[in-house]
């Protein structure tokens, strides 16, 4: 039966029965014990790089917690009837036992059908058929009921964050904001207005920086393109830093911002990395949380048991890491790839290096996480490998920053890194303990920071915003239309359209 969380209960109860998952050498995967599941399996959750998973098993059942080897299984995803299916698949293996299968659709189809395989064996209950429509991501064939898309999509019924964020905001003013933030904001700031009306995206800038509205943009699309946004009007920041610095007593405009501080009240998204991610998964973009999790480096104990950081010279303290390395490079391994921001003095920071592959950093038991000019937006990457991260006290933060808990997820050390080095020989001092503080930060990752997570959040973040408002959305003089892609090579026919015309 489906069940919402079903596959997300599922994922939780692998990871945490380590007394059923331990492999002694000579066995091997058995293909009926092994375990199949995830979004991937179902038509509905239509993402631009749909996923599931595998857990490998052995006869008793028992699962595996190291990789049986990257060619244990085959994944073959076909549309049945159709002389070539046009889709991208990749088995990823995770090195603890577990595979991630992605797949980028290129077209769209009456049904998939998905066949895992182990020597030619059908694992689980291979084959998977995905009675369709199954669309990809291109496809415009928007859900019309929000209820049943976040069911389809497993959304949770709330998020804290967004609660949170919206508390200072009992009502919004469309009216107002489109008069007031502009003169605000829009003369030294960039910001983009943005209105979603009957599920078009209209859109005008503000102030001379706004390249990075294609992040915007793109979600915004994308979300449209599999389910009717509500009618919203709201304007969106496009810089690093967080805008609304007034105290909640009085009056705040809402911004939504990719990063959030303890003395701003912007609305936080996730931010345009961990989104651009999401969107091109499988596309343009090489860093993303699936991708990490076939990189995470050397097994545990065979990492580099020195502190690790590469970046630029965005924040003084960053110049403060460096200095320290260089006093204690037996324990911290801190360079610039960069500088920018400050004056380059080699005497005191050492040459720049080359950049490092980011996959590399997981050579790495231990890794250093410090802001640059806000938060730094490598932690999602960072909390996904299986290196241990030493997180900077700080007052920015990201969308899920606060569902993360110090000595759980991270290790935490103060903001003037007084005590980093204190933390990294606690670290080298208690492994077990650093090795499954690090397990739980990819764990986390794993469970709250994948495409889906991303879309969820955009979502339900739009649905709360609309329903404040207390005056409908309008395009305003000086809006312009986002175009939806053409996609002319593969278009698809969308059903509802169908189905609409039919009662006409």
């Amino acid at each position: 039966p489906r069940n919402m969380v079903m596959w997300k209960q599922c994922f939780v109860h692998i990871l945490l029965l380590p007394i059923l998952s331990a492999i002694s050498k000579g066995t091997s995967p058995s293909a009926a014990k092994t375990s199949v599941w995830g979004p991937g399996l179902e038509p509905d959750v239509v993402l631009p790089a749909r996923f599931f998973y595998i857990q490998t098993a052995d006869s008793t059942g028992t699962n595996f917690t190291s990789s049986p080897g990257e060619s244990t299984f085959q994944v073959k995803i076909t549309a049945p009837g159709e002389m070539f299916s046009r889709i991208w698949v990749q088995v990823l293996d995770r090195k603890d036992g577990s595979f991630l299968v992605r797949y980028r659709m290129y077209a769209s189809y009456s049904a998939l059908q998905i066949e895992v395989l182990h020597n030619g064996s059908h694992v689980a209950n291979s084959p998977y058929i995905l009675r369709g429509p199954v669309y990809h991501e291109n496809c415009h064939c928007p859900e019309v009921s929000a209820a049943k898309w976040m069911e389809n999509m497993h959304c949770p019924k709330a998020i804290l964050q967004i609660l949170r964020d919206l508390a200072y905001f009992p009502t919004v003013d469309p009216d107002k904001n489109a008069e007031e933030i502009p003169k605000r904001f829009g003369q030294r700031q960039s910001l983009c207005h943005y209105t979603i009306k009957n599920n078009k995206v209209y859109v005008k800038t503000h102030g001379q920086h706004v390249g990075f509205r294609i992040f915007m943009d793109a979600i915004l699309l994308s979300l449209a393109r599999k389910v009717k946004l509500p009618d919203v009007e709201f304007f969106v920041n496009l810089g690093d830093w967080p805008l609304e610095k007034r105290k909640p007593t009085e009056k705040i405009h809402p911004i939504f911002s990719w990063c959030g501080s303890n003395d701003t009240r912007d609305i936080v998204m996730p931010t345009y990395d961990l989104t651009e991610s999401a969107l091109e998964t499988m596309g343009r973009v090489s860093l993303d949380i699936m991708s990490v999790q076939a990189n995470t480096g050397p097994a545990w104990e065979d990492k580099n048991k020195t502190a690790f950081w590469r970046g630029r010279d965005s924040r003084k303290e960053r110049l403060e890491l460096v200095k320290l390395g260089r006093k204690h490079p037996t324990l911290i391994d801190a360079a610039f790839t960069n500088f920018f921001f400050f004056t380059h003095n080699e005497s005191l920071y050492g040459p720049l290096v080359k950049h490092v592959s980011f996959f590399d950093f997981f050579k790495y038991k231990y890794q250093i996480n410090i802001d640059g000019t806000v938060a730094a937006y490598r932690l999602p990457y960072l909390l996904a490998g299986n290196s241990v991260v030493l997180k900077q006290d700080s007052i920015y933060y990201e969308h899920f920053y606060n569902d993360l808990k110090p000595w759980k997820h991270y290790i935490p050390f103060k903001s003037d890194l007084s005590d980093l080095l204190k933390k990294i020989k606690w670290a080298k001092d208690h492994d077990e303990e650093a090795k499954k503080i690090a397990k739980t930060g990819q764990d986390f990752a794993r469970t709250n920071l994948m495409g889906d997570n991303i879309f969820c959040y955009y979502f339900k973040l739009f649905m709360e915003y609309a329903s404040l408002q207390i005056n409908e959305p309008k395009v305003r003089d000086g809006m312009e239309l986002v175009g939806q892609p053409k996609d002319d090579l593969f278009p698809c026919t969308c059903h509802r359209k169908k189905v609409k015309k039919d009662r006409l």
